[in-house]
């Protein structure tokens, strides 16, 4: 395990900490409660995290649950989310809390004995530490769903700089999503800032550019934005544009 692997563990594992002491010992009617996302509520929304990091592990290890297995056995992408759902709809609300931390613990665990040069098949493949940047990416995501239902506050500000270099990583898949066509020649640079102060991803003579509040970025690539946090970003460049219009961290 590289060193760079391994502070991205040590710092998913302390997100998903922080997540698991907001639920623990939470009233039932706190699980029931809706969240942003429509028709999920808290225990969905752990649901799916429980759900993705069984397959996560698959797709590390080669198992059964391997993530092109898995979507294979469903329609589409949605209905392989929506099972994962029902599967927490079946069960009280302190089995899925440990049904997500009993498979998150073995994720993580996964990571620390991952091949170095293991290309992850995820999506379109990925490199084991951008692999666990989009395991941050989908806690940290989740985390702000369950955090706004429960009225808590903000998330774990520290996985903001991953989250972004991910998001940054996935404009292409993003754009092309979009059913757009990537401006020839044109490459991209971030130039963020949170109170931590300055956060810079990509190369440094990029041609475009954008910049704004590092929160505000990650919102948008997660497609959790709030008002005001569009208008807070400035693009420079055609491919900026795009970015800002189309980011999208996950698959």
């Amino acid at each position: 395990m590289t060193p760079e692997v391994a502070g991205l563990v040590l710092l998913l594992g302390q997100v998903q900490d922080e997540l698991a002491g907001l639920l623990a010992d939470r009233p039932d009617a706190d699980w029931l409660r809706d969240t942003p996302a429509p028709r999920w509520t808290v225990r969905d929304q752990v649901a799916h995290l429980a759900d993705t990091e069984e397959v996560a592990l698959a797709t590390l290890t080669g198992g059964d649950r391997a993530f092109a297995r898995a979507l294979s056995g469903h329609a589409d992408a949605d209905a392989f989310t929506e099972a994962g759902c029902e599967r927490g709809r079946a069960m009280t609300p302190g089995q899925v809390l440990r049904w997500w931390r009993t498979a998150a613990a073995a994720t993580r665990a996964a990571f620390t004995t991952a091949p170095e040069d293991l290309r992850v098949p995820w999506g379109l493949g990925m490199s084991v530490a951008d692999f666990a940047r989009a395991r941050l990416m989908e806690h940290w995501a989740h985390g702000l769903d369950i955090r706004a239902a429960l009225g808590a506050g903000p998330a774990h500000d520290a996985a903001l700089p991953q989250v972004a270099r991910l998001a940054l990583a996935s404009v292409p898949y993003a754009v092309a999503r979009a059913g757009l066509r990537r401006p020839p020649g044109r490459t991209l640079r971030l130039a963020l800032t949170s109170g931590a102060g300055q956060h810079e991803f990509g190369p440094a003579d990029a041609t475009d550019t954008v910049t704004g509040p590092l929160d505000a970025w990650c919102r948008i690539a997660v497609r959790r934005p709030r008002a005001g946090d569009t208008a807070a970003l400035t693009a420079t460049g055609p491919l900026a544009e795009l970015a800002v219009r189309h980011a999208r961290a996950y698959l």
